[in-house]
């Protein structure tokens, strides 16, 4: 698929073919190939998924991704569960993550989908702008501090 952004028209013509080239993996780097928003919206990408992201979060993400290892590819009850009684500090941020998600896939016209079949398809953190501060030490010197943020990004779908 060239990278030109094609006519609504064309799209809708040659749907198997580009739903299939978005869909295989290519061979070198395994990246999926760069749609456009409005082609994405005609192929009916993501609309079977319920997305929340929270950019620049006060938390490093190493902290995060252990929380997150622990409800992926779970159900969402099962996965709220997990996170009401995890005593981690990212387990409340993550609660309200999953409650966004849970409502951006079930609210919307459009994607509808069924909560009870929603569970957890993709979690990840990938790391924010570091906040780098300085902490005074013994005869004049100075350690620096460095303060963590991470993006955090949540799918729900529905299980098949």
């Amino acid at each position: 698929m060239d990278n030109s952004a094609k006519s609504k028209q064309e799209l809708l013509e040659d749907k198997d073919k580009a739903l299939e080239a978005y869909n295989a993996k290519h061979a070198k780097s395994k990246k999926l190939p760069i749609l456009t928003k409005s082609e994405r919206k005609t192929l009916g990408i993501g609309r079977d998924q319920g997305r929340a992201e929270f950019k620049y979060a006060r938390i490093s993400p190493r902290k995060v991704k252990i929380v997150l290892d622990l409800i992926k590819n779970k159900n969402i009850d099962e996965a709220y569960g997990i996170l009401r009684y995890t005593p981690k500090a990212a387990s409340e941020i993550l609660f309200k993550l999953l409650r966004s998600a849970e409502a951006n896939a079930t609210n919307d016209p459009n994607k509808g989908l069924n909560r009870d079949e929603l569970y957890v398809a993709e979690a990840f953190a990938n790391q924010g702008p570091i906040l780098k501060r300085i902490m005074p030490r013994a005869q004049g010197r100075a350690n620096r501090i460095k303060k963590r943020t991470s993006h955090i990004t949540l799918v729900v779908k529905e299980r098949k």
